[in-house]
């Protein structure tokens, strides 16, 4: 059974042309997916639909046995379904502790809650130096480790990120990823992982699926992708 399936997924705006149109995705259990295109292609809509927080106009998506696409944003999110939206969410006016604390108050009770952060602090050694520190004084790559570590102690089976390397150092990108990796393989988490750094993504997947005007252009194994010279000019900028 797949972690998350798409079935004939078709979503847009308004009255508008759809954005993705009749698409199928399956996610593989425990796997990391590259979700890759250029701007426009439909990244960032694929995941708002995933969500429920765009309606679907056709199409059905199931989480392992579970079908969402009647539920709602919260009730998605409670089933397994797991966001880290583009814009590094963390409350600003928080610390660091406050956010991690926030972020793990539904799922966890508090003393499990407590050793959750403090799970978060031991994959995140930046964030455990910062914890009494304000939101808005951290540098950019913080902030994204924050949000990637509210997502997490959240527990979810699937979590989907979008552009979480957007404005980062190289060196920042390679320890966000390089945890994500590591969380994913440790723990069975599925993630799809939606970027426009095509190599960084290839990187630490096992497999790239290329969207191109909101159809699935490829889908093969990461390394195959990254190694076939002609997908990498026509889809991926590298």
């Amino acid at each position: 059974m797949s972690a998350l399936a798409c079935d004939g997924l078709t979503v847009g705006y308004g009255d508008g042309a759809p954005v993705i149109d009749g698409l199928h995705l399956d996610l593989a259990e425990g796997a990391v997916t590259a979700l890759l295109g250029a701007n426009g292609a439909g990244k960032t809509t694929l995941l708002r639909a995933l969500t429920g927080l765009v309606p679907l106009r056709a199409g059905r998506i199931l989480l392992g046995g579970t079908d969402l696409t009647g539920m709602s944003t919260e009730d998605r999110m409670r089933a397994g379904l797991g966001l880290v939206p583009e814009g590094r969410s963390t409350v600003v006016e928080l610390t660091v502790d406050e956010n991690l604390r926030l972020g793990g108050l539904w799922r966890h009770k508090a003393k499990a809650r407590k050793a959750a952060v403090e799970e978060m602090y031991g994959l995140f050694p930046a964030l455990d130096r910062r914890r009494r520190t304000p939101g808005h004084t951290l540098s950019g790559g913080e902030r994204q480790m924050l949000a990637l570590a509210r997502a997490l102690l959240a527990r979810p089976r699937v979590l989907l990120l979008d552009e979480p390397s957007l404005g980062l150092a190289p060196k920042a990108t390679a320890q966000l990823l390089g945890v994500l990796r590591e969380t994913a393989a440790r723990t069975g988490l599925t993630v799809l992982l939606a970027e426009q750094n095509a190599a960084s993504a290839l990187s630490v997947a096992e497999r790239g699926v290329v969207l191109s005007l909101g159809a699935v252009a490829a889908d093969r194994p990461a390394a195959e992708l990254a190694a076939d010279p002609a997908l990498r000019h026509a889809y991926l900028g590298f």
